[in-house]
C-alpha cells in the first residue's frame, strides 16, 4: 500500500478524518465520478442528527453542502450523480429522500455547491421510495403504494410496490423531469441495481419466499424482462409490449411451476461490476457474477466460512480484477479464471473504495487515516517462466477433474497430459491473455515464450475458434443460409457431446437439438456413426468403441422420463423411423454385434443386462401410437433381428395372427437351426395351429422335417388331441363342417418319426455293434 493523501488536501479535512474514525455513524460514503468530492451519509445516533456531508479535495473554495434532518421525518435514500451535457458540468448530484423529493445539486469552481431545483420524483403523496439508481440520464426507482384503507393488513398487500422509471434532464433553462414510466406494478419489495445498459431487481430481504427465489433484469432499450435464478440460470424472457404486461403477476404467469422448486436466494451483498454484471455473495463466502442475459458464473470461495449478517462486505471491480474487502484482508481476484492474483492484509478495518484516478492496474482505498494505492501489476523480472505456468494450469486440472472422477486411483498430471481429458480451451486462454497483458508481449513473444503451452492446447483452441466463427456465421448469415449453417453447428454440437461424459445435463441437452433440429441431427448422428451401406446394400457402422458406449449409454430410471427426456439410443432410433425406418433392424442388429463383443452375455454391466436393445426399439414404435402395415412389419422385423428364443417366438406368434402362413414356414426353417430347444417350440406352435385348421396344410413338407429327434409318435398325437378345435355337438365319424384333420394329413410325420432311430439306439449303437463280451484286461503281476 502506498499513501497519496492524509487528507490535509480535502476542505474541513479535521472533520472528515473524525467522522471516519466514527466508522459506525457511517451509512454510505461515496466519491464523485471525477474523484474530487467525498459524499458521506452520517446514520441518527443522537446527539447527532442523519445528514449527508460532502469534501472537496484540493481544498477548493466555496460553498459546502450539508443537508440534516429530525427524525421522523423522511431520510435520504439515495445519492445519485448524473451526467450534464451542458456547460454547467459534466455531472450534477441527485439527492433522493424517502418520500420522494429530490434536490438537484451541481459544484461550481470557485462558488461551491450550488441547489439547481427542487423536485417531486413520486406521483402519489402517500408513495414511499425504497431504493433507487440511476442509469445514463434517468433515476429508477422501487416505491412502496400503501393500501388506501388505514387499518389495511399489511401482509395481505405483499404486491404493494412498484418499479418505475424517469428521465431527469438538466439544460441551462433548469432541470426538468420527464414522464412518469411504470416499469412494473404490483410487485414485492425490489433494490434496484443499475448497470450501464441493464437494471437489477434484487428481492429485498424481508420478502417473501415465494419470490424470493429468483432476480429480475430489466432491458429498457428492449422493454423486456429476464427472470434468472442463480440455482437454474436464464429461465425465460418477455418482452412486455404494453402497458396492460407490465404487472409483476403477468409476468410470472408462465413460470410459476418452475420458480417453486427453486430455493430460495441466499444474498449476503450485492454490486454491480464495470463489465454490467452482477456480483452476489452469499452468506457461506462463495462470490459469483450473473451476466445481463442471465447466466450465472461462479468466480471465488471467500475464506472464513459463513459471513455474519453484520459483517460488511466491500465489492469493486477494475477491468477483469475484482477487488474485496472483509475483515480487514483484501483480495484480488482475476474475473475470467477466477484465481486469487493477491491477497494483502490491511492494518485498517474500515475501508472503502474510490473512483480510479489512479492508473489502470491500481486500486484507492478511504481510510480514516488517508487514501492509499495498491498496485496488482507483477514487475517484469518476477514473472513466472513458461514451465511452471503449464504445471500450474495442469495441476489446477488435475484436481479438479479428480473431484469429478468415481474412480479411486491417483490421477497425475502425466496421465492427463497422454489422456488428453483437459478440455479447457476458455480457461487456458484466460489465463494465457492475462498473463500476456500484464506484461505488455508483443506477438512474437506468444510464439517464443509459450510455444509449449500453445502446442498442448491447439487442437481445443482450433475447436473452440471453430465454433465461436460458425455461431458469427449463424447470426450474420441471411435467412436462406441459416438453414445450412444449422445444420454444421447441430453436427458439431453433436460430435463434441458424443466425445464428452454422458451425463443428464448433456443428455437433456442432446434431447432438446434432437427435438429442435430434428434434421439436421440426424444427419449429424449419420456422420458420427459412419453409416452407410456398403455394396450389398447391409447398413455398415464404423463408429469407435467409445462412440458406441455413449449411444448405448442407459441413465438411471431417477434420471429419465422428466420432462421427456430419453436415452440417446432412444433418439437415434427415433430419428431412424422418422427419416430411414427401413434402416432400424439393421442399426439395432449393428449395435447387438458391438455388445456381444464387448460384454459377456447377459452381463449386468453392459446395456444388455438391463433391458434389451429390440425391446428399446419396440418402445419408441410403441410411442408412435400407429398401429398399421408398416408398423406390424417394423415390429416383426425387431423382433427377428435380435435373434433371441423369446423374440422369435413372438414374431412367429404375430405372423399366425397376421395369417402369413409362407413368412410362418420361412421364419420356422431359418431360425429352427439356431438351437434345438428353440427348434421343439417352433414346431409344437406350428403343430398346434396345424391341429386347429387346415391353412398349414400345403406347407406340411416343409413342415415335417423341421420335427426334433426327441418328439415320438405318442408325443406328437398329445399335442394334436390337446389342441384339436372343440365342437358343440357330438362327435360323429364324418362330420359335414369344414374339412376336418384325418389320420392321412398325420401319416407322413408319424411314418418319418417311427422309421427314424430313436435317441437310446443312437446313443448304444456303437456297443451294440461291438464285440462282446469284451476282451480280458491284461493282468498285473
Amino acid at each position: 500500500l502506498r499513501q497519496v493523501s492524509d487528507l490535509s488536501d480535502f476542505s474541513r479535512g479535521h472533520w472528515l478524518r473524525e467522522l471516519l474514525c466514527r466508522a459506525e455513524e457511517l451509512s454510505h460514503v461515496q466519491s464523485s465520478p471525477d474523484g474530487q468530492h467525498l459524499l458521506l451519509l452520517q446514520k441518527s445516533l443522537p446527539p447527532t442528527l442523519p445528514r449527508v456531508v460532502a469534501f472537496q479535495r484540493h481544498s477548493i473554495a466555496g460553498a459546502d453542502l450539508e443537508r440534516s434532518w429530525q427524525p421522523p421525518q423522511p431520510a435520504v435514500v439515495g445519492l445519485l450523480f448524473l451526467q450534464s451535457p451542458v456547460v454547467l458540468g459534466s455531472w450534477v448530484l441527485a439527492v433522493v429522500w424517502e418520500h420522494g423529493r429530490t434536490e438537484v445539486w451541481h459544484f461550481v469552481v470557485a462558488v461551491g455547491w450550488q441547489l439547481l431545483q427542487t423536485l417531486e420524483l413520486c406521483q402519489g403523496a402517500r408513495a414511499r421510495v425504497v431504493s433507487v439508481c440511476s442509469r445514463g440520464t434517468s433515476l429508477v426507482w422501487c416505491e412502496e403504494r400503501p393500501p388506501l384503507g388505514a387499518h389495511s393488513d399489511m401482509s395481505k398487500c405483499a404486491f404493494r410496490f412498484c418499479v418505475c422509471a424517469r428521465a431527469l434532464e438538466v439544460g441551462e433553462q433548469g432541470v426538468r423531469l420527464g414522464t412518469v414510466r411504470i416499469v412494473l406494478h404490483n410487485s414485492p419489495e425490489y433494490q434496484v441495481l443499475a448497470s450501464p445498459q441493464h437494471i437489477f431487481l434484487v428481492p429485498a430481504a424481508a420478502g417473501f419466499a415465494t419470490t424470493s427465489k429468483f432476480l429480475l433484469i430489466w432491458h429498457p432499450e428492449k422493454a423486456e424482462f429476464t427472470i434468472t435464478a442463480p440455482s437454474a440460470g436464464f429461465i425465460r424472457s418477455k418482452v412486455l409490449h404494453s402497458s396492460s404486461e407490465s404487472d409483476f403477476r403477468k409476468l410470472l404467469l408462465d413460470s410459476v411451476g418452475l420458480l417453486s422448486g427453486f430455493a430460495p436466494l441466499d444474498i449476503h451483498t450485492s454490486a454491480v461490476s464495470s463489465s454490467g454484471g452482477l456480483l452476489l455473495v452469499s452468506t457461506k463466502g462463495s462470490v459469483s457474477i450473473v451476466e445481463p442475459d442471465g447466466t450465472q458464473r461462479h468466480i471465488f470461495d471467500l475464506e472464513g466460512g459463513p459471513l455474519a449478517q453484520g459483517s460488511p462486505v466491500q465489492l469493486k471491480t477494475f477491468g477483469s480484477i475484482l477487488a474485496c474487502v472483509l475483515a480487514g484482508v483484501l483480495y484480488l481476484v482475476n474475473q475470467n479464471s477466477g484465481r486469487l492474483v493477491e491477497k494483502e492484509v490491511l492494518s485498517m478495518k474500515e475501508v472503502h473504495f474510490l473512483e480510479g484516478q489512479g492508473e489502470g492496474d491500481s486500486i484507492q482505498l478511504l481510510s480514516q487515516t488517508g487514501i492509499y494505492s495498491f498496485s496488482f501489476s507483477k514487475p517484469e523480472d518476477s514473472s513466472r517462466p513458461e514451465p511452471c505456468l503449464v504445471e500450474m494450469v495442469f495441476e489446477e486440472a488435475c484436481r479438479y477433474y479428480q473431484r469429478r472422477s468415481l474412480s479411486s486411483s491417483k490421477l497425475t498430471v502425466e496421465k492427463l497430459k497422454k489422456g488428453g481429458t483437459f478440455q479447457a480451451p476458455v480457461v487456458l486462454t484466460a489465463i494465457l491473455q492475462h498473463s500476456l497483458d500484464q506484461k505488455q508481449k508483443p506477438a512474437q513473444g506468444l510464439q517464443d515464450t509459450y510455444a509449449k503451452l500453445l502446442s498442448t492446447m491447439s487442437l481445443e483452441l482450433q475447436s473452440y475458434m471453430s465454433l465461436e466463427l460458425l455461431k458469427t456465421c449463424v447470426v450474420c448469415a441471411p435467412e436462406s443460409e441459416v438453414e445450412s449453417y444449422c445444420k454444421e453447428l447441430v453436427e458439431q454440437e453433436v460430435g463434441r457431446i458424443l466425445q464428452s461424459d454422458m451425463d443428464k445435463d448433456n443428455l437433456a441437452y442432446l434431447n432438446s437439438v434432437f427435438a429442435s433440429f430434428p434434421k439436421a441431427a440426424w444427419k449429424a448422428i449419420r456422420s458420427c456413426l459412419q453409416l452407410q451401406q456398403n455394396g450389398d446394400g447391409l447398413l455398415v457402422a464404423r463408429a469407435t468403441p467409445e462412440v458406441w458406449k455413449k449411444v448405448l449409454c442407459q441413465p438411471q430410471l431417477e434420471e429419465v422420463g422428466q420432462n421427456g427426456m430419453v436415452p440417446l439410443f432412444e433418439l437415434i432410433c427415433t430419428s431412424f423411423l422418422r427419416f430411414k425406418p427401413k434402416w432400424l433392424p439393421s442399426f439395432v442388429e449393428l449395435t447387438q454385434q458391438y455388445v456381444s463383443s464387448s460384454w459377456s452375455y447377459s452381463s449386468k454391466e453392459g446395456p444388455e443386462g438391463r433391458v434389451p436393445l429390440y425391446k428399446r426399439a419396440l418402445g419408441v414404435l410403441a410411442r408412435r401410437n400407429k398401429h398399421g402395415e408398416a408398423e406390424d412389419e417394423m415390429e416383426l422385423e425387431l423382433l427377428l433381428c435380435s435373434k433371441r428364443p423369446k423374440a422369435v417366438l413372438q414374431a412367429l406368434h404375430l405372423l399366425i395372427r397376421l395369417k402369413q402362413w409362407q413368412r410362418v414356414v420361412e421364419v420356422a426353417e431359418k431360425f429352427s437351426k439356431l438351437s434345438p430347444l428353440l427348434n421343439k417350440e417352433i414346431f409344437i406352435t406350428l403343430l398346434a395351429e396345424f391341429a386347429q385348421h387346415r391353412e398349414l396344410d400345403p406347407y406340411l413338407d416343409r413342415l415335417w422335417p423341421l420335427c426334433p429327434a426327441e418328439l415320438t409318435a405318442s408325443d406328437i398325437l398329445t399335442i394334436v388331441l390337446q389342441h384339436l378345435p372343440h365342437s358343440q355337438e357330438d362327435p360323429v365319424p364324418f362330420s359335414s363342417e369344414g374339412n376336418p384333420l384325418t389320420l392321412g394329413l398325420l401319416k407322413p410325420l408319424l411314418q418319418r418319426v417311427v422309421q427314424r432311430p430313436s435317441v437310446q439306439e443312437e446313443m448304444y449303437s456303437d456297443a451294440l455293434q461291438s464285440t462282446f463280451p469284451p476282451p480280458t484286461p491284461p493282468r498285473e503281476h
